[in-house]
């Protein structure tokens, strides 16, 4: 029976696309299933205490710019940690992500989180404006303004809030967030016990 992988995340976190192509890599080397749930990342805050970065006292917002840094050069993965085009809204991109996944399975939409992570965090565009995911799901080979218009449904905005409450049910309160076996790892830096539990 193929092991099972939560996975919460919010197109828009940092420490999504830190943790993001490390987490593909693991779920293949020990064929686990990744079952995929962006989820609204500020409704999860607003019920859990967490706080927006712009309400953060100054000191936990220069010590979250040193860690980027350190963990961007520790990866050799690039990012910006202070991209022109953020604080964002990841609704928009999740949308997207779930209409692909809809329409060409997991990995396909695994793939394109790839881009839109890629997209805000290292190559400095707004993954709200429409243009631009249409642009990224394009370059990924499907049909850009056909996944952006299944984005905008209510099936798709049904899926996306139900992974808010699934998270919210769940007690996640940031992300990325995974599930193995029932038991629940919070942040990228967590990745060495997910990967044990997928030994198990």
């Amino acid at each position: 029976m193929t092991k099972v992988c939560e996975y919460y995340f919010a197109p828009q976190s940092p420490w999504s696309y830190l943790g993001h192509e490390r987490l593909i890599a693991l779920a293949r080397q020990y064929d686990v299933h990744i079952e995929m749930k962006p989820v609204d990342l500020p409704k999860l805050f607003s019920v859990s205490g967490g706080l927006p970065l712009a309400k953060r006292p100054p000191q936990r917002q220069a010590y979250r710019l040193l860690e980027l840094k350190r963990w961007s050069e520790h990866l050799n993965l690039p990012l910006n940690p202070q991209p022109k085009f953020f604080p964002v809204s990841g609704e928009p991109s999740a949308k997207l992500i779930i209409a692909t996944k809809f329409a060409h399975g997991t990995d396909a939409a695994l793939d394109l989180t790839s881009a839109v992570m890629r997209a805000l965090w290292a190559e400095d565009k707004n993954i709200m404006d429409a243009d631009t995911l249409i642009a990224l799901a394009n370059a990924a080979g499907h049909d850009g303004a056909a996944l952006f218009k299944s984005s905008e449904t209510a099936a798709v905005q049904n899926e996306y809030e139900q992974f808010t409450n699934d998270a919210m049910a769940a007690s996640v309160f940031g992300a990325p967030w995974y599930v193995v076996d029932g038991e629940a790892y919070w942040g990228q830096d967590r990745l060495d016990f997910v990967e044990r539990a997928f030994q198990k």
